[in-house]
């Protein structure tokens, strides 16, 4: 059906383009252009059937409204405006914009000269905007219709932070190759609620996925020249608008559906959100959305030199967190995927970016922290910053405020630092156990603010932290000078694959121990997805540009003896969440458990028996160490306890087990080269036991036995 292209004045309260029922209103907001025009689009989004000045301004919006049309109206934008670099401004209306509010995109980036909006190659140069259109090459933004009420959709499982059990993991990765996702669906968002999928994730004990960047991303040109793609995600370009590749019905309502599939099933989801840059990069960089709609608005220039972008991110670009324009674009984007798609939470990529002063200080009272806190729908959300970004130094690792809780780099690097040997590493060793208090002490908040980790997307996965003393990125057509330098790993003395058994299970045997180090600590554990089943990327530390076998989950591991770490990792998870001790949100205090029994919530302990003294936190000498925790077990006042032995030595050493008053026999509850199950034939006196060299085990006195029916954690608070 036809409509008449004629636009009323509309509203400017809702930017982007809404469907009310009867019509469509746009609303864009650039405070230096002098016109906007609304371009509309056939259904293929190919030819553009009518270009449509918008009609009214109220302060820096534009708006208008279309009566009769509807979802699935296909349309760009193209901004009228001074082209003056050497002011800030880069306007071009030959170049088709994307609404940065857009909830769906049509077709893909075409890298040609046409994309970019200068000519000739001088991006600062007034006279050289370049004229061709860049419509066909451009994806189009489409209308989209409102998504199901959150109040008529399953309840967010809301699981308490100390019950946390975090998997990071990516979106097409983990279904790629999983022989129980239906081929048409794998490698998409509705892949994730595939019945083996949500049976694996709970039969493994994980709580929350958190799913890296699915917001609409660019693959950059240069890897598009070598055969690459951006397949990590973090080029953004809309994000309000879902990855269309990631949809196999092409349609939001996909994602929302899948939420809700992971809802029932007890899982929460957090989304990794960019918010700190744009794929338009650097000056050098293509015209496709914020530099032609208010390059000046949006984006941070240098003072003195607004023709410079300035670069923290690392991108090319950086947003400007001061500007209105920005936070508002960044709350909608969080409401959206909060409040529609019906996400519980956010990562939030490079986040000391996203609160900077504009002296570029990090300034934890930033705008977008007091608009988060102030928004009722988001503040209870679980809210997650990366505390760092490539210019950051330190980065800003607990100075973040209420709600968000950090990544804990500190902890990977000494958790890593000490499984691989590392003189002097065991004090930093037992600080990360214990939740970090000197990092998030100073807050005067528990251990559950950290997020500790060992491997995450960026680095070496578990396995390849056993068998690669050095990156090996080769393949990313940036001659191994990409990702970091200093990885904490070891090979064993065989850089790569073996056919060697004896190295082979002493890899996995650090991997497992360095998991349950991870998993018994306190604060909130997070696991990358496929380290359970020794996912290796064969040494590529930076496999961001790698949509390939080297990137998805390799679920043939399973059942594979050297590969398979399920079962530890589920007996791990288990213990956290029984025991309890690990999910406890406070600090460890040297004291009494109680007025009743004199044992104390932990102790330290060299392998001989005899408490950890200074002089024995200062010997660089000693590596191993030994860990008694007591607690009193919420169903009866008898003291339960914990010993763990870390052994992360080329030998095996003995452990004395600790004779605390009435304990005469431990039972064995976690070992790094197999995992115990309980029974008579794994109960020892008190006395010494041989820890194997890179292993982790661990015992209890007094517990109440383990249901085995209990196999998945709670799925409501």
């Amino acid at each position: 059906m036809s409509i008449p292209f004629v636009l009323a004045d509309g509203s400017a309260h809702a930017l982007g383009a809404h469907w009310d029922g009867y019509g469509v209103n746009i609303a864009v907001r650039s405070r230096h252009a002098v016109r906007v025009d609304w371009c509309l689009f056939d259904e293929q989004g190919e030819r553009e059937i009518a270009r449509l000045p918008l009609p009214a301004r109220d302060g820096d919006v534009w708006h208008g409204y279309l009566k009769g049309a509807g979802p699935g109206l296909v349309y760009g934008l193209r901004v009228h405006g001074p082209y003056a670099p050497r002011e800030g401004h880069r306007f071009n209306p030959d170049k088709l914009l994307i609404d940065p509010y857009t909830r769906a995109l049509r077709g893909r980036l075409q890298w040609c000269a046409a994309v970019f909006g200068y000519a000739d190659g001088s991006p600062d140069d007034p006279a050289a905007a370049d004229r061709v259109d860049s419509a066909p090459f451009v994806p189009k933004c489409v209308v989209t219709p409102a998504l199901p009420s959150l109040s008529l959709r399953p309840a967010r499982p809301r699981i308490p932070w100390t019950d946390t059990v975090i998997y990071e993991v990516h979106v097409k990765g983990c279904s790629m190759r999983h022989p129980g996702v239906p081929a048409p669906i794998r490698g998409t968002v509705a892949a994730l609620a595939e019945p083996a999928l949500v049976r694996y994730w709970r039969d493994l004990g994980i709580t929350t996925l958190e799913l890296m960047p699915m917001a609409a991303f660019l693959d950059e040109a240069h890897l598009v020249r070598h055969g690459l793609t951006d397949y990590w995600g973090y080029n953004p370009i809309a994000p309000l608008a879902v990855h269309a590749p990631y949809l196999a019905s092409g349609s939001p309502m996909e994602l929302a559906a899948t939420v809700d599939r992971l809802h029932e099933a007890g899982l929460e989801v957090i989304v990794d959100i960019v918010l700190n840059h744009t794929a338009e990069t650097g000056a050098y960089g293509p015209t496709l959305c914020l530099r032609g709609l208010d390059n000046a608005t949006y984006y941070r220039l240098e003072p003195g030199h607004p023709e410079r972008y300035v670069d923290d991110a690392g991108c090319g670009n950086t947003l400007d967190p001061a500007q209105p324009a920005v936070i508002a674009w960044f709350h909608a984007t969080l409401r959206y995927w909060a409040c529609e798609i019906g996400v519980d939470g956010f990562r939030f990529d490079l986040a000391t970016l996203l609160g900077r002063s504009p002296a570029g200080a990090f300034d934890r009272n930033a705008p977008l922290w007091r608009t988060i806190a102030a928004d009722p729908d988001l503040r209870d959300l679980k809210l997650i910053a990366e505390p760092w970004d490539p210019g950051s130094g330190d980065g800003a690792l607990g100075a973040f405020p209420e709600p968000i809780r950090e990544w804990n780099d500190r902890y990977r690097d000494d958790v890593r630092r000490f499984w691989r040997g590392d003189r002097g590493a065991r004090g930093s060793l037992a600080t990360r156990f214990a939740g970090s208090s000197d990092i998030f002490g100073r807050a005067v908040r528990g251990p559950s603010l950290g997020i500790g980790f060992i491997t995450c997307h960026d680095g070496f996965t578990l396995a390849d932290l056993t068998a690669y003393a050095r990156k090996h990125n080769e393949g990313n057509a940036q001659d191994n000078r990409d990702g970091s330098d200093t990885n904490w790993s070891a090979n064993g003395g065989v850089e790569g694959d073996t056919d060697d058994t004896a190295l082979l299970l002493r890899r996995r045997r650090r991997r497992c121990a360095m998991l349950g180090t991870l998993l018994l600590s306190r604060g909130v554990p997070m696991l990358l997805g496929g380290d359970e089943l020794s996912r290796t990327q064969r040494g590529n530390n930076n496999a961001f540009c790698h949509d390939n076998e080297l990137s998805w989950l390799d679920w043939t591991a399973q059942g594979d003896p050297l590969r398979d770490l399920r079962s530890f990792v589920t007996q791990a998870l288990r213990l956290r969440r029984e025991l309890r001790f690990p999910c406890e949100d406070a600090f460890y205090s040297g004291a009494p458990i109680s007025t009743s029994h004199d044992d104390k919530d932990i102790r330290w302990l060299e392998p001989d028996g005899t408490e950890v003294n200074v002089h024995g936190w200062d010997d660089p000498t000693r590596q191993a160490l030994g860990v008694l925790v007591a607690w009193v077990g919420a169903a009866r006042d008898d003291p339960q306890r914990m010993f763990l032995a870390f052994n992360p030595c080329d030998m095996a050493l003995s452990f004395r087990l600790p004779a605390p008053h009435g304990v005469q026999h431990w039972t064995v509850v976690l070992d790094a080269d197999a995992v115990a199950v309980r029974g008579d034939a794994h109960d020892m006196p008190c006395g010494t036991v041989l820890v194997p060299a890179g292993g982790l085990m661990a015992w209890v006195s007094t517990m109440t036995p383990l249901d085995p029916g209990q196999d998945a954690p709670p799925a409501t608070a």
